[in-house]
């Protein structure tokens, strides 16, 4: 089992762009494991954690509903955002500047083979990291992702999620806001879930701005510790 996890910084990339890398590699794992299961090999398969922060752009998952999406092509034009249907898992979700993306490609062989564990350990990482923030994050029973003030009129999501999995390889991931721009969530219904708003770390901390190098860090950590893997 290999638990060593590759950690690349793309900075700021092309939803597109970064969605293709993501694919190749998702397919080099893919490859490797149909290589040994044909040939009764044992060759090694790569694990690796993509941090990215992408220009506007709106998503919607493969099961996502795109009346959700509440702008049309030309309003889209007019903010420079674009829009991309994905083979992800969920609804409509946003990715802007501010925003912390995180796509772990990961072979689940190396660690556990249960996708709801690993979507709960995604949630967990987010979790610990805002609790050093002093924020009490949790999740919401039926809605994946992270959020504040669950079961109250004040709830609101702070992290939002959404992965591919096939032979126990993963890929897409999570979207922390920390200097998100929050305008851009009102022109759709976030992860088709009306009436629930979203935040951003700044916003709940009371800042301008919070050092998101700082909480990428925190991230990995907590990453690392509930996976158990090794970063290189």
């Amino acid at each position: 089992m290999n638990k060593k996890v590759e950690v690349q910084e793309l900075g700021v990339k092309d939803y597109k762009e970064t969605w293709e890398y993501q694919e190749q590699l998702f397919q080099d794992t893919l490859n490797t494991k149909i290589k040994n299961r044909r040939e009764n090999l044992g060759l090694p398969t790569k694990n690796h954690f993509l941090y990215v922060e992408h220009p506007h752009v709106y998503t919607l998952g493969k099961s996502g509903d795109f009346s959700n999406l509440l702008i049309s092509e030309e309003e889209l034009a007019k903010k420079n955002a674009t829009f991309y249907k994905v083979n992800r898992g969920g609804d409509i979700t946003y990715h802007g500047p501010g925003q912390i993306v995180g796509y772990p490609i990961l072979d689940l062989d190396n660690f556990f083979t249960d996708i709801h564990k690993y979507l709960r350990l995604l949630e967990e990482a987010v979790i610990k990291t805002l609790a050093e923030y002093n924020l009490a994050a949790e999740r919401s029973k039926g809605e994946t992702g992270v959020w504040l003030d669950v079961g109250t009129p004040f709830a609101r999501k702070i992290c939002a999620m959404g992965v591919r999995a096939s032979r126990w390889v993963t890929m897409h991931g999570f979207a922390l806001n920390v200097n998100a721009d929050l305008g851009y969530f009102d022109n759709m219904i976030p992860c088709g879930i009306k009436g629930k708003a979203v935040t951003s770390l700044n916003v709940e901390l009371g800042k301008t701005e919070v050092n998101i190098a700082e909480v990428k860090e925190k991230l990995l950590k907590h990453f690392a510790e509930l996976f158990e893997a090794e970063l290189v």
